[in-house]
């Protein structure tokens, strides 16, 4: 029996399921794109170069990438908590010379090095989570005292000279130690004869980050904490202690960046951290717009960075000038962006 609510029902708009499925064939398209765009990167370069597909190439674009993505995952931790750490570039720099000076200067091996200047990062991370938690400095601000700071305090030990074997230090005497080779091999070494080492640290960071920032408890309050900091407080989350460990996080993970640099180099060079803050900056806005997700993640991340490291390798291998490299990093992160929110918002809308 047709009932009268049935028969005075308005019809169903004959395109309503067509612009659904439309609808969600777009966002589908949206949250994917990083990759369709990074897939067929891929596909373009090896054809336009067979030797862009060699995995020995493939390997040299991931080590290439690896310390900007590892600092680009403490940069997204301090993301996740509403802060933002540009003191990263610095303190990676720093760590460069620091392990330098330890081994040359001082005469350390490895084993004292490595967890003396991860000491040094997490120190300043939790110098930064001072001034911003404690003092309320605005996190732009005390994490650019602290770049300056360091790229001043970096120079005073050796009189603004870079750091190798040999070195003369400011008061005439020569250091007389060397690089450990088992530090050596952090930067140089592959595992199997394959896999970069460096690579290997650039994915069990982002493993490891990506369980504690999506899959604990933790992660959950460190995104509660950026999206509201007031209500995850009334909560009963300590906000402090959470901000705290983001910047900690970040400076341990940028002094990680900066041993893989020494370690690759074989020198404290002074300017060896010069474009490593806007490349991690980069990575991790750029992962914004990775599956859609809007919000800083690890995952999105790694994908930044790498995206942007086929991009330039691509393009260096079909002879592309070296000062377009900047500008086609620019152009990724505002297409990233504008796919991140422009289009998302006049869909939404």
């Amino acid at each position: 029996m047709t009932s009268i609510s049935d028969e005075t029902a308005p019809p169903e708009p004959r395109n309503a399921n067509s612009w659904a499925r439309l609808a969600d064939l777009g966002a589908a398209l949206r949250s994917g794109a990083v990759f369709i765009l990074l897939a067929a990167l891929l596909i373009g370069f090896s054809a336009a170069e067979p030797a862009f597909a060699n995995l020995g190439n493939l390997m040299s674009i991931l080590q290439a990438v690896a310390v900007v993505a590892i600092l680009g995952a403490g940069v997204t931790v301090t993301l996740a908590v509403g802060g933002f750490d540009l003191s990263i570039g610095a303190i990676a720099a720093s760590s460069v010379m620091a392990a330098s000076y330890a081994m040359i200067v001082w005469g350390l091996d490895t084993f004292a090095t490595v967890p003396l200047v991860l000491a040094f990062g997490a120190l300043i991370g939790l110098v930064n989570a001072f001034l911003i938690v404690r003092l309320r400095v605005p996190d732009l601000l005390a994490t650019l005292s602290m770049m300056f700071l360091l790229s001043g305090l970096q120079l005073i030990p050796t009189a603004g000279r870079s750091i190798s074997a040999g070195l003369i230090l400011p008061d005439g005497t020569t250091a007389t130690g060397a690089y450990d080779p088992a530090f050596l091999l952090i930067g140089r070494s592959s595992l199997f004869g394959i896999v970069p080492v460096s690579v290997v640290l650039m994915a069990l960071v982002a493993v490891a980050l990506f369980v504690l920032t999506e899959r604990t408890r933790i992660g959950r309050l460190l995104f509660a904490t950026g999206g509201n900091e007031v209500a995850t407080r009334l909560a009963g989350a300590s906000t402090a202690r959470l901000k705290t460990l983001a910047y900690v996080i970040s400076g341990t993970l940028a002094s990680l960046g900066g041993i893989v640099i020494a370690a690759r180099v074989g020198r404290g060079d002074v300017s060896s951290g010069g474009s490593l803050l806007m490349d991690a900056v980069a990575a991790a806005l750029i992962g914004f717009a990775v599956l859609g997700k809007r919000r800083p993640n690890v995952l999105g991340t790694i994908v930044g960075a790498v995206f942007v490291g086929v991009l330039l390798n691509g393009l260096t291998m079909l002879n592309a000038p070296y000062y377009t490299q900047d500008f086609v990093k620019g152009a990724v992160l505002v297409g990233a962006l504008a796919l991140t929110y422009g289009t998302g918002r006049s869909i939404s809308s």
